[in-house]
């Protein structure tokens, strides 16, 4: 039995138990007093009407005259007169009363009052005894009366205290349901504070648990502030704050180089390489600080039109410091390569002369266009070309090599009109199936598969690899169809079998309303289903729509569904953001696994990460995994699953 109910049959119980009490208290009183009324009575009838008889002739007709006179009045039951001998001179004996009282309650509660006696004198000598006994049919009325008036009285009283019982308990309640939801939120990882009822006893609880939640929250922030400034020192140049060549190598293989268990990402684009000239020179006129103060100046720069350039895609931009005096600039979706090398000439030059710098030869730039499952080493080998070709053709100089692949991208073949009937046709024929990767284990138990869509362009044709048309779909706005499509696959697939799924849904179809409340109609028909649902959503749309992804967390959890977070790991500052989400997955993203055996600074950042996370409850995946020694690292720095070609 719940508490509250524990608390309203203890109020009943009291109030019946006051009012049972009290009913029965006031009910004998008033029977006992009427019955001294009535013995009083009694007497005082008797010796009125003896003492009258007694002053009058003692003859039959005068006496039955007297005796009738006051046996009329209705009040009495007998009245009745013996002579010394035994014999009744008169006697008079009512009927019965009427009332309205039950007999049940006058066999409960029966009323005896003891007759009036007194005697009656003829000149000094002893006539008789008259005995008076008056009606208990009217005592009983009165008795009546006087037990439904208690009952109203008791009725009103405990509805009042059923009112007052349940002001007070609303008021217990409301912190205890404060008090359920924080611990709820702390089972479902979202650190949540209450604020402090006035019960003295709830008030000593809630602080006890804010003051718990609170120390939990700091510890997460603390551990996610140090880890931040690791992830900082191992992958980030400390001068102008853009990747270092070590990162910035690792995440320009897992783009290029992508495989299929990666579907995401942009399947072409540009490289640009930047080299500083004569910062020497620079260093002794400026000085350190004024130099370090415009190279910072410079990273901002590159790293502000790396951003602009890359608003429908911005998983795959990249900019890095690969040494001194090199900048890497990497934009996706682009062919447009001599534009961005022209503006980056213009603006860096202009950035110099405010410094004060006189320099006349300050850049060279190198482009190239890159294609998805190209080959790394010769991108590299191309964008080293050019930046050589830009620093023969003079001061201040660009060149942009145009790469050729050996295999051309399916979606370069067709325009933007072409892609919206390619997509359309698809939607109205459901050309689209999923294929499947193992997400595995520590021990090697899968923990699910994950689900990647293809594509068919045309009936009877090639299917497309998601990485085809993703990104072209998002320009188009076919985010929130592909996804329904993805889902409803997926449903069909946990039909058909005993697995759990994973699913990935883009920011646009969860910012949408009209597809996200789509995707839960369709999944509220199948609520048996949403259980062995992973649900996931790309890192840099979450947190760049993070109210829609809160909002969408708390929708699809509902439904029971395992929401997490892909590519995760570049916005690891405001990790502290998903304790209130209740994330239940996050997969690591796959340059943070890349060449993980062999790199120590990743080691330490990966160990943190899986040490913050669990300490909220969250499982953590990795991705991109291409090598058993890669796997057995994973595994060893505490990740609960792997996925990526090493486990196929």
């Amino acid at each position: 039995m719940s508490l509250f109910r524990q608390l309203w049959l203890a109020v009943i119980l009291v109030t019946l138990t006051s009012f049972i009490g009290s009913f029965a208290a006031s009910v004998l009183s008033t029977r006992s007093y009427l019955e001294q009324q009535l013995h009083r009575k009694n007497i005082d009838s008797a010796n009125s009407l003896a003492l009258s008889i007694s002053q009058l002739s003692k003859d039959p007709v005068t006496i039955g005259l007297q005796v009738a006179a006051l046996f009329d009045s209705g009040q009495y039951e007998s009245i009745s007169i013996t002579s010394p001998d035994g014999k009744v001179v008169a006697e008079r004996v009512h009927d019965r009363i009427d009332t309205s009282v039950p007999e049940w309650f006058s066999d409960l509660l029966p009323i005896h009052a003891d007759a009036g006696r007194a005697q009656i004198s003829d000149n000094w000598m002893q006539f008789g005894v008259i005995k008076v006994m008056s009606h208990s049919r009217l005592a009983h009325q009165a008795l009546w009366e006087q037990a439904e008036t208690l009952i109203i009285g008791f009725l009103i009283a405990g509805i009042l205290s059923g009112l007052i019982g349940m002001m007070i308990l609303r008021g217990i309640k409301r912190p205890l349901a404060a008090m359920v939801s924080q611990a709820e939120a702390i089972t479902e990882r979202r650190f949540l504070t209450i604020s402090e009822p006035r019960i003295p006893e709830l008030r000593t609880i809630a602080r006890a648990t804010n003051d718990m939640v609170r120390r939990l929250h700091n510890r997460v922030i603390e551990e996610t502030s140090r880890l931040e400034i690791l992830n900082k020192q191992m992958n980030h140049d400390s001068v102008t704050g853009l990747a270092n060549r070590n990162y910035f190598l690792s995440r320009l293989g897992e783009i290029v180089e992508g495989d299929d268990t990666a579907p995401t990402g942009a399947q072409n684009g540009s490289l640009l390489l930047i080299r500083l000239n004569n910062l020497e020179e620079i260093n002794q006129k400026l000085g350190r600080t004024e130099t370090n103060s415009l190279l910072a100046q410079v990273g901002s720069l590159i790293n502000s039109i790396a951003e602009e350039a890359s608003d429908l895609d911005p998983s795959d931009q990249l900019t890095a410091r690969m040494n001194g005096s090199d900048f890497v600039l990497l934009i996706p979706n682009t062919d447009n390569a001599s534009q961005f090398a022209s503006r980056l000439t213009a603006e860096l030059t202009a950035l110099l002369s405010q410094m004060g710098g006189d320099v006349t030869d300050f850049c060279h730039i190198g482009a190239v266009r890159y294609q998805r499952e190209g080959k790394l080493s010769e991108l590299l080998a191309n964008a080293d070309a050019a930046l050589a070709t830009a620093e023969g053709m003079g001061r201040n100089a660009w060149y942009v090599i145009a790469a050729q692949s050996d295999h051309p991208s399916t979606a370069a073949a067709a325009n933007i009109g072409d892609w919206r009937h390619i997509f359309s046709g698809a939607l109205d024929e459901d050309r689209f199936k999923l294929d499947f990767h193992s997400v595995i284990g520590p021990t090697g138990e899968q923990l699910h598969q994950e689900a990647v869509i293809r594509m068919q362009a045309q009936r009877d044709g090639g299917w497309l690899d998601a990485r085809d048309f993703i990104s072209i779909a998002a320009r188009l706005n076919f985010t929130g169809p592909l996804d329904l499509a993805v889902v409803r696959h997926a449903i069909q697939s946990l039909k058909l079998s005993s697995d759990e799924l994973a699913v990935n849904l883009s920011v646009e179809t969860i910012v949408a309303w009209e597809f996200r409340n789509k995707l839960v109609d369709l999944l509220s028909q199948h609520s048996d289903l949403c259980h062995r649902l992973w649900v996931d959503v790309p890192e840099y749309g979450a947190f760049r729509k993070f109210e829609a992804f809160h909002d969408f967390c708390r929708t699809f959890k509902k439904l029971g569904c395992r929401i997490g977070m892909n590519h995760f790991g570049h916005h690891f500052t405001e990790l502290q953001k998903l304790t209130d989400l209740g994330l239940d997955y996050v997969k690591v993203d796959a340059g943070f696994v890349h060449g993980i055996s062999q790199n120590k600074e990743n080691k330490k950042f990966l160990k943190g990460l899986c040490d913050v996370a669990h300490r909220i409850g969250i499982i953590v995946i990795a991705t991109g995994v291409q090598t058993e020694a890669e796997r057995k690292t994973i595994i060893k720095l505490g990740h609960d699953g792997v996925t990526g070609p090493g486990v196929e």
